[in-house]
């Protein structure tokens, strides 16, 4: 069964440290879905494989909500990003984004699920 106050509180930091990561691309990002990730995991316990399920949850909510929201501020603004996002660009961006933080956060959940386990 799924822990959706886990997910919910590892979605919201993937968000948050994710938009506060957008000044460093790549890295932004990946440190927002480590750890999204691992506090889900942490929060959900279980065991390594159910800390990477609610990691994989909350980074999979997480980079569709970023992604929207990237989706609606090029089609906003116009020009050259609303180009890049747009038609199938929409689908690339939102992908992309989605299983970049889907997959850091089932990584770092794995290894929230294992270190819940081995403190209690």
């Amino acid at each position: 069964m799924t822990n959706w106050r886990a997910v919910g509180v590892g979605s919201v930091l993937l968000v948050v440290i994710g938009a506060a990561g957008i000044s460093v691309p790549a890295v932004g990002q990946l440190g927002a879905g480590l750890v999204g990730g691992f506090a889900a995991g942490y929060l959900a316990g279980g065991g390594p494989g159910r800390g990477a399920w609610h990691g994989l949850v909350a980074g999979s909510l997480a980079g569709l909500v970023v992604a929207v929201v990237v989706v609606f501020i090029g089609a906003a603004v116009g020009g050259a990003l609303g180009a890049l996002v747009g038609g199938f660009g929409t689908f690339v961006a939102i992908s992309a984004v989605t299983l970049l933080l889907a997959a850091a956060a089932a990584v770092a959940g794995a290894g929230g699920g294992w270190t819940e386990r081995r403190t209690r």
